[in-house]
């Protein structure tokens, strides 16, 4: 993998991670496009941890206080403020994830990784997503989550293992049609992303560390930075707009790549 590679491949995870429109068919098809060889364990591991650091950074404020509140909810020094049932609503819903992903790891690194199921995946939920946008708004604040709609929402990431349907993007539909505005339900996608990334990047490290493939040192410190900065950047302009301008742009962008995926891999 050369450095120009290593920028493009970074630059993809970046801005696909928490926009609604799928990092991971994005990952899958850009290779295939411009012919290119798999990217290699190392390198997914070091873009997942450069989006890691980027949510971390941005909503460290938001991470500090849940996690001082949850823990000073956890040994009683203060009783369930909003910032630890913030906490407990995020780790409720991380569970069906986390679940999901250790039964179906097989089917979803094999037969759901194909093409015309990214296709199908991408416009299915890409309308949904348009749907659940045209609800009206009835919740503006993210400490107002309560734990039935944060596990429904974690119930609805489980489908973020099918390669085109978006983590972000199925969380925010399903943050849409519990009646979350626009920022709020963008927001606890964001927080929830982050057990969910940094639980992948996990696992890709364990199974790197039992790799014994060399490791292209130079390409995968230049995708971490790419990938952090781009992804920082894509939070902050997407929190910044997504009010205003809706989710209609990103529904029409993933209609559009499904025809194209059609054309080209039918």
């Amino acid at each position: 993998m050369d450095s120009l590679q290593a920028i493009i491949l970074a630059l993809v995870q970046g801005v696909t991670e928490f926009l609604p429109i799928s990092s991971s068919a994005h990952l899958i098809l850009v290779p295939r496009f411009l012919g290119w060889t798999d990217q290699g364990l190392a390198f997914d591991v070091a873009v997942h941890l450069g989006t890691l650091v980027a949510v971390l950074y941005y909503f460290r404020a938001e991470v500090a206080a849940i996690l001082t509140g949850w823990t000073r909810a956890v040994l009683r020094l203060q009783h369930e403020p909003r910032d630890a049932q913030l906490g407990w609503t995020l780790l409720a819903a991380t569970v069906p994830l986390v679940v999901a992903g250790l039964f179906l790891e097989d089917l979803v690194a094999t037969a759901l990784r194909a093409p015309l199921v990214i296709a199908g995946a991408t416009a299915f939920f890409g309308v949904l997503l348009w749907v659940a946008d045209r609800r009206p708004d009835q919740v503006g604040q993210l400490r107002n989550v309560n734990l039935r709609a944060g596990v429904l929402i974690g119930l609805a990431q489980v489908l973020a293992l099918i390669p085109g349907s978006s983590r972000s993007g199925i969380t925010m539909t399903a943050g849409l049609a519990l009646g979350l505005d626009r920022e709020t339900a963008a927001r606890f996608s964001f927080l929830l992303a982050i057990p969910a990334i940094a639980g992948a990047s996990a696992l890709e490290l364990v199974a790197l560390m039992q790799s014994v493939e060399p490791v292209p040192w130079g390409p995968i410190g230049l995708g971490l930075v790419v990938a952090a900065c781009s992804a920082w950047l894509c939070i902050k302009l997407f929190l910044a707009a997504i009010q205003r301008i809706g989710m209609v742009p990103f529904v029409v962008y993933r209609l559009l790549l499904a025809a194209v995926i059609v054309v080209v891999f039918w």
